[in-house]
Formats: C-alpha cells, structure tokens, sequence
C-alpha cells in the first residue's frame, strides 16, 4: 500500500485528469523557449566537431587518434563503457522499478528510457569507429554469407559487443515506443494541426483506448520489461568481461561483472537525477516531478555508492592480499600513488565518498546540491573508466613496453560530439514527444488522496 503519508503525495498541486494532459501537452503545443534554441545551438557546434573529428577518423585512420601499441585503446572503449553505463539507467529504472510495481516512477520513466536509447546509440559509434575501416562493420554479424569458410570470430569481445549493443538498443527502444502509443493517440485526438494529426495518427498504430488493448498493452509491458531486466545484468557483464578475459594488472579479476553492472546503474541513474531536474525547473513540473521524486533517487544514489566504494576497497585488498607484485604496482605505484593519482582519487572521491552528503536530509531536499552530486558522480564514473583502461595498458608486465597516453584533439572531438549527439536527442524528445507518461501518471492518481483530517 503506498502511504502519502509518509511517501509524499504523488501528484502535487491538486491536479486532474485533464490537467495532466493539458500540463504534459503543452511543450507541445507551444513554442520553444529561447533556452532551449541557444542549448540547441551550442550542442549543434558540438556535433560539428564531432562529425568532423569522425571524418578525419575515417579518411585518414586511427592514427589520428593518440593510441599506441601499448595503449590500443584510450578514450574510445572508456567514451564507450562511460555510455553505456549511462545508458542502463533508463531501461534499469523503467524495468526493476516496474517488477517491482514502485509507483513513484510514473513521472520519470519516460524521460530514463528516452535517454537510454540516445546514449547507446552515442556508445555505438566507438566501438564502430575503433574498427579502423566502418565501411566493413558488417564482417562481425552472423550471417549467411558468400564469403565461403570467413565467419566471425566468436571468440572476440567485439562480436559479443555488437550482440549485446544492437539486443539492448531493440529492447529498450520497443519498450520506450509501446509505452508512447497511448500519448500519441491522445496527441492525435486532441490536436487541430492537420500535419500532427497525421504524424501522431501514424505512430499511435490506430489506438482507441479499449478494455482489450489496455489488457494486450499492459502484458506486452511487463513480457518487454522481463527481456530487459535480463539484457540490463547480461550488457554490461558482457562489456566487463572484454577485460576480465585479459592477463593485464587490474584486469582479471572475477569482480568485474557485477562492479560493472552496480557502476552503470549507479552512472544512469545520476544521469536520471540531472535530466528530471532539468524537465522540473525549465518545464514548471515541480508537481510531477516532486521533492519525494528527487529524494527517492537520491536514496538510491546512497546506496549504490555504498557498492561502489566497497568494490573499490576490495579491489585494492586483494591486490595487497595476493602479495602479486604486478598487481601491487598498478594499485599502489600507479592508481594510488603515482603517475595516475589524480585520476584515481577523482574517482574514488566523487563515486563513494561526495554521495555520502546525501544522507543529510538538508542536502537531500536541497535540488541544486543534488543536481551537482549528479554531475561530480558522472564525472567520477568516466574517471574510472579512464582509471581501468589506461593505468593498466600504460603500464603492463615489461618496463620497455610502457607508453604514456594522451588523447588527441580528434579523439576529444569524437567525445565532444556524442555529448552534442546526446543533448540535441533530449532537446528534440523535450519538443515532440510528451516527456511523461500521461496514461501512467493518470494511473497512479488514485494514490494521490491524502489522508483524511
């Protein structure tokens, strides 16, 4: 039974069903802000820079990049494993939250999974691009071909990358477009636009609103969502497992998976934090996207930290405990101390130790403080991917193998671009598709009586 109580009401401000569709709608029906055109802008310059850094990429090679024969593969896999952990948040909110029937969700869900399909496709192009020749990127899928005995290696991380990425893209945008279906249809029945109409009217797949497809609706949510909560464990244990199958210091370990998997949740959902706060203050959503909304995820924030710092405690054990001294030198001589201190510390301050002020229930309630929190967190996330990646490959078993890796302006670039890739995605979900659930937030209503004095 859900308590507003102590839970908090659901929707705030004494709403009704039609004002949830008229307040949802009305991104919509409007203009869009100035805000909005300027952000627009500057995210299109960064797509600029980023097309152009990939058409440098592809013409003239990877040479262009700042990888060597030590570190082969520098920002592309860190840019890649960074996206897709955020990327998780979206199907993993939306899915274990909907298993487990949390009502508070209804307000966020449709913004997370938005932004899941937008950041994977943005990690897509790196494992893409990192092939040297893309116009070859279909030798990795396996299908019959004419190519005789030439078949994939399915022994390859890269093979199984692709399976995973291109099984979690389908799912999670299936699941993102059926949860559409009903809004569209309400957009097409309430518009007086002859174009909107015909577009929403399309993509609505000629919904009514019956008994009937409410009940099919309904189970094909929850069969989707069953598909996905497997995808959200297996994609990134997959992801880990291209450096746990590795003899590199810091790499073979059995821990990767599931500290992958806590660490992508813990990414997207801080990616989720700064997304709804953003729909809140520029959208006057303040009550659909409440204090408790915020608070609830902030929970969660503190609790995965919690996960993250005691992995990366247990990672520097065992690697004292084992007494292997290659191991000892990456953790202590080259994380800890050493040339890739700073980087280290970034990451192990920003992901187990700044969500901790989450506990003051001041700081909780305080939205730019969490708003803040979210970015430290995203940023010590891409630490850590910096931190697996180069500190290991920089400096592996023999002295005359060691490189120092710098990224180059194109390989800046490429990551500059998808962060543009990313923010023109949200822009344009903010303009044309309803950044809520209406059907959904209507739903939970019923939970929205206080209790009676």
């Amino acid at each position: 039974m859900y308590k507003t109580e102590v839970r908090g009401l659901l929707v705030e401000g004494g709403k009704t069903l039609g004002d949830v569709t008229r307040d949802i709608m009305r991104p919509l029906e409007t203009r869009s802000p100035n805000w909005w055109r300027v952000v627009f802008g500057f995210a299109s310059l960064m797509s600029i820079w980023g097309l152009y850094s990939i058409y440098i990429t592809i013409t003239q090679g990877i040479g262009t990049w700042g990888v060597n024969n030590t570190v082969g593969w520098g920002w592309a896999i860190i840019n890649f494993v960074w996206w897709i952990g955020i990327g998780h948040a979206g199907t993993a909110f939306s899915i274990f939250l909907l298993v487990l029937r949390q009502k508070w969700r209804t307000s966020i869900n449709r913004a997370a999974e938005a932004m899941t399909v937008v950041a994977v496709m943005c990690a897509a192009l790196f494992p893409a691009l990192h092939m040297g020749r893309i116009w070859n990127f279909y030798f990795i899928i396996p299908y019959p071909n004419t190519r005789g005995p030439l078949w994939v290696n399915f022994n390859s991380p890269l093979f199984w990358d692709f399976l995973a990425i291109s099984a979690y893209l389908l799912i999670s945008a299936s699941f993102w477009y059926l949860g559409m279906i009903p809004d569209f249809a309400s957009i097409r029945d309430k518009t007086t636009s002859k174009v909107k109409k015909a577009v929403y009217g399309f993509f609505s797949m000629g919904w009514l609103g019956s008994t009937k497809e409410w009940i099919r609706f309904e189970a094909l949510a929850f069969i989707l969502g069953g598909i996905a909560a497997v995808l959200v464990v297996s994609v990134h244990s997959i992801v880990s497992t291209d450096f746990a199958v590795g003899v590199e210091p810091g790499w073979h370990t059995t821990i990767f998976p599931p500290y992958f998997v806590v660490g992508a949740i813990f990414s997207g959902f801080a990616m989720v934090m700064t997304l709804m706060i953003i729909i809140r203050k520029f959208y006057n959503f303040e009550n659909y996207v409440t204090d408790s909304h915020l608070g609830a995820i902030a929970r969660i924030l503190v609790f995965v930290s919690l996960i993250m710092g005691t992995a990366y405690l247990t990672e520097i054990f065992v690697a004292w405990y084992s007494g292997n001294k290659y191991e000892i030198f990456t953790f202590f001589h080259n994380r800890i101390t050493g040339e890739f201190t700073p980087q280290f510390w970034a990451m192990f301050i920003s992901n187990a130790l700044v969500p901790q002020l989450l506990w003051i229930k001041k700081l909780r309630n305080n939205t730019t403080v969490l708003f803040i929190i979210s970015i430290i967190i995203n940023i010590g996330m891409w630490f850590e991917r910096f931190n697996i990646v180069v500190t290991s490959l920089s400096k592996d078993f023999l002295p005359a193998n060691w490189a120092t890796y710098h990224p180059s302006w194109i390989e800046v670039g490429i990551y500059v671009g998808t962060l543009g890739f990313f923010t023109l995605g949200v822009l344009l979900f903010f303009r044309y598709i309803p950044m809520m659930a209406m059907s959904e937030v209507k739903g939970v209503m019923k939970f929205n009586k206080t209790k009676a004095k």
